[in-house]
């Protein structure tokens, strides 16, 4: 293991954050210039690592305190349906804008790179439900306060959120709080 690898910190501890340190690639220039995109996919090619990942999520939070799992599109999908699969819990999808074929409620926010609007089905959850929410990386906040004000506004009470990768630079922790963070690795 480099000094590089070994000095990685998250809220899960050294290890969890250096798999993912080490299962991640960065692209740079991507999707516009300036930008280096965090690519997780090689994380999610990987049986071994993706397994520890989950545990890692699951421990984290513990399997009794939520009854579902909302995913954000779209790599948040994965997480969110391996936690849900692991958990025995169900899975709802927070889409992007138009991909849902029933009524829907929306939220738009800022990226660090434009902006978006996130939907979920208006009865995706029973009223006072626990949600926890996954997504892959956590930037600006925007995505993340979008995705909790949607299960909120459909019934739901969010009892957590979980990323990969949190980009602490960008500070998007302090926008959610006084909700809290659980990045297995922070950069």
């Amino acid at each position: 293991m480099t000094s590089e690898k070994s000095s990685v910190t998250g809220d899960s501890g050294p290890e969890l954050a250096a798999l993912v340190a080490g299962a991640s690639v960065d692209v740079p220039d991507f999707p516009k210039p300036g930008v280096v995109f965090k690519d997780l996919m090689p994380l999610f090619a990987d049986g071994e690592v993706f397994r520890r990942v989950i545990d890692g999520i699951v421990t984290h939070h513990g399997s009794d305190s939520f009854d579902v799992v909302a995913g954000v599109e779209a790599r948040g999908f994965v997480l969110a349906a391996a936690i849900a699969y692991a958990t025995g819990k169900g899975l709802v999808p927070i889409r992007k804008a138009g991909k849902l074929p029933r009524k829907a409620l929306s939220a738009s926010y800022a990226l660090e790179y434009g902006e978006a609007t996130l939907e979920v089905h208006e009865d995706a959850f029973i009223a006072g439900q626990r949600v926890l929410v996954a997504d892959d990386v956590l930037a600006t906040g925007g995505t993340a306060a979008a995705a909790m004000e949607l299960v909120e506004r459909a019934g739901g009470t969010v009892s957590g959120f979980s990323v990969l990768l949190e980009l602490g630079f960008l500070d998007g922790r302090a926008k959610l709080a006084p909700r809290s963070v659980h990045a297995l690795l922070t950069v």
